[in-house]
């Protein structure tokens, strides 16, 4: 049964936010000041205003320090993917999204959420929105997004546990003075379609109301898939004077999909000849995911050296999903098939306060960060697994069955009861954390030391059986990079972070007697680095690292026991340029090299495995230019070398390229006209995989044609 917080919880939350006051990570209190008076344009000097911002560069972000700084000022690889590049490329999904960028690989999921591999680190819970964690599993729209930032490396400091390959913050659109909107209609030749809209208004001089919404239907090439999204997020701001401000903040998300997870392999690839053919059962594959998110944000300067931010998130979220899936590789022209169902409930409310001091000490500058977390996180999960009942060769009804190969569709019935492999947990998750930043400025030479300590408590309830189990971590997790400026546009740098992952996992799930034992796993990365901004508006950066992951489990010298000796490393080389080249020129380019692999046997390979779907190579690029004021063209191209579909090292994932293009039209200064072309030559690869027997297919050639209002 869902448990939903205490009284107190609330009581405590509310205590919190009266005391330390919930902000906005998106943008610093000085660009929030209203007009004098109703009627009065705003005095613009000081306003930043989302919605006109142009091109494929991002200048600064307040994500990776918690204060406002210029990317090229960051000892740390970040990637910011802004709103003009995910309307021009038309993106759908946060999947879309990495594969312009380096050191980032969409993971399948399951076929029902984003998952990701950065720098060799998979991860279903490291994600973010406006700095504040966003940790369910579930597909994320970008309907309503400003940008999305992909910080690379761990970064504990800035966001607590996890993030030991990086993160994916998503940054979204605030109100702003004045009133302006737009409007979007996009169909693609599969069938899938949306509809969205973008409404700002200035309601009085001191208050504005912003609003995004979505209706999305799916489609694909695949024999079995459909479904909806529906998503709304209105959000009020209001200016109470020119040091202050308030934002509420309300999203609604409803998703309901085909949970599709691939074919299944022969021979060690993928079979061939199966890129349409759906391995499930039509109406038992399904996800669906409710998502109600309430935050609430105030900025408040005392003065021109010091501020204080504030944030307040609540969110209650319901995941259901269940499946039928390949669990084996092809033999004798049948495919072996498992399924089971997966109800998620979860309850997060969680409070971040940040103070600024910005000040000198000499000829020394400053930019001091203090401030404190806490939250706490109440989930129910239960699954059941799938029995094929009556069926020839299986014993006492069976997980597993088997299909023929040349129509899946023929699995044997499946039930899904209390048996083998049932779960039914609940877990309560209490976090409290502490930190101290400094950035120094001294001359051409920036200094960048902080340390966060956590103390992370989990309870875990297993309600078929009744045991507890309880794991508290208390870590300290430092962060050191020093930034040194040869000449003003460009930045040298060298960092070291530190973060770490409670051994009950991204998701609770692995709080067992033996992991409550266990101390965290733990993540070191070395990076170095050069940045470099040719002209303004566009950044070259370049970067090598060393991400070590220890503390890792692997069996004991002793049958049954367990110990942290376990690691993996992950080297790589990573490119990047983002900008405009010219007023009428943007460009997107980003390569990566990576060699991530387990260095000492783990539990789950032995040392000299390679990490799963990472390739060692990587490329992407996409360059719009404007022709003339109406006309536009866009090309791009992808590239990825082999990887593999699991740690096994048992199938491989061919490596591919994949061509785009697109071309703009401006019907009137309102209204554009979109098409874009993906996969042009029609190249057959799979992107990505969930185990050796659940590869996703990429799609043939499509298009997509796509009209655009903005007013």
């Amino acid at each position: 049964m869902h448990q939903r917080p205490a009284v107190a919880l609330f009581a405590t939350a509310a205590a919190a936010a009266l005391i330390a006051p919930p902000a906005r990570a998106a943008e610093p209190v000085a660009a929030i000041e209203p007009a004098a008076s109703e009627g009065a344009e705003p005095d613009r000097s000081d306003v930043t205003v989302t919605a006109q911002r142009d091109g494929y560069a991002t200048p600064d972000t307040i994500t990776a320090t918690r204060t406002p700084t210029p990317l090229r000022d960051i000892p740390q690889a970040i990637t910011a993917i802004e709103r003009e590049q995910i309307d021009d490329q038309a993106f759908r999904s946060i999947s879309d999204v990495l594969r312009y960028v380096p050191g980032a690989i969409a993971a399948q999921g399951e076929g029902n959420r984003d998952q990701i591999v950065l720098r060799g680190n998979n991860t279903t819970a490291d994600f973010f929105v406006d700095g504040q964690r966003d940790d369910v599993q579930y597909y994320r729209p970008l309907y309503n997004l400003e940008r999305v930032e992909v910080l690379r490396g761990p970064n504990a400091l800035s966001f607590g546990r996890g993030g030991g390959g990086g993160v994916i913050n998503r940054v979204t659109k605030a109100p702003t003075p004045g009133n302006f909107g737009g409007a979007t209609a996009s169909a693609d030749t599969y069938g899938a379609w949306y509809v969205d809209g973008d409404v700002n208004f200035r309601l009085t001089d001191k208050l504005a109301a912003r609003v995004n919404g979505l209706r999305e239907g799916f489609n694909n090439h695949r024999q079995v898939y459909g479904g909806f999204v529906t998503a709304v997020n209105p959000v009020v701001k209001l200016f109470a004077d020119p040091n202050t401000a308030f934002t509420l903040s309300y999203e609604y998300v409803n998703d309901d999909r085909v949970a599709d997870r691939g074919i299944p392999s022969l021979g060690g690839r993928p079979v061939a000849g199966f890129r349409d053919t759906f391995f499930g059962v039509s109406g038992i594959n399904r996800s669906r995911f409710t998502g109600n998110v309430a935050r609430g944000v105030v900025e408040h300067r005392f003065s021109d050296a010091l501020s204080v931010t504030g944030r307040l998130l609540y969110g209650d979220y319901n995941k259901f999903y269940g499946n039928v899936f390949p669990s084996g590789a092809v033999s004798g022209g049948r495919v072996p098939v498992q399924g089971y169902i997966d109800f998620t409930f979860r309850e997060n409310l969680l409070s971040q306060t940040d103070f600024v001091w910005r000040g000198r000490t000499g000829a020394v500058e400053h930019t001091i960060l203090a401030g404190f977390e806490f939250g706490t996180q109440r989930t129910a999960n239960s699954r059941l697994n799938g029995f094929f009942d009556g069926v020839a060769g299986t014993t006492g009804g069976g997980l597993t069955a088997t299909a023929p190969l040349a129509n899946p569709f023929v699995a044997p019935p499946i039930v899904f009861r209390p048996g083998s492999g049932q779960r039914n947990n609940r877990t309560d998750a209490d976090i409290f954390a502490g930190y101290l930043q400094d950035q120094i400025k001294l001359g051409p030479v920036e200094l960048l030391v902080g340390v966060r300590h956590d103390r992370f408590n989990l309870t875990a309830t297993n309600l078929l059986t009744a045991q507890a189990f309880e794991r508290r971590d208390t870590v300290w997790s430092p962060r050191a990079g020093i930034v040194v400026h040869p000449a003003k546009p460009v930045s040298l740098y060298f960092s070291y972070a530190r973060s770490f992952l409670p051994q009950s996992g991204d998701q609770f799930t692995s709080l067992d007697l033996t992991a409550a034992a266990l101390a965290p796993e733990r993540f070191d990365n070395f990076e170095v680095g050069a940045k470099w901004e040719p002209r303004s508006g566009l950044l070259v950066a370049a970067n090598i690292y060393q991400l070590d992951r220890t503390n890792t489990r692997a069996a004991g010298p002793v049958a049954g026991t367990t110990v942290l000796t376990g690691a993996q490393r992950s080297r790589g080389l990573e490119l990047e340029a983002r900008g405009a080249i010219t007023p009428d020129w943007q460009l997107s380019l980003g390569y990566s090299y990576q060699d991530a692999r387990i260095t000492t046997t783990t539990s789950a390979a032995p040392a000299g495995r390679r990490v799963a779907l990472v390739p060692e190579h990587s490329f992407s690029a996409f360059s719009r230019y404007n022709v003339t004021q109406r006309f536009g063209v866009g090309t791009g191209v992808s590239y990825f070398s082999s990887s593999f579909a699991s740690v096994s090292n048992a199938v491989t994932l061919p490596g591919y390229a994949r061509v785009d293009a697109a071309l703009y039209y401006k019907l009137t200064k309102a209204v554009e006209v979109q098409a874009n072309i993906e996969n042009l030559f029609n190249a057959g690869y799979f992107p990505t995989a969930h185990t050796d027997n659940n590869i996703s297919t990429g799609a043939p050639i499509s298009g997509r044609l796509t009209l655009r209002l903005r007013y």
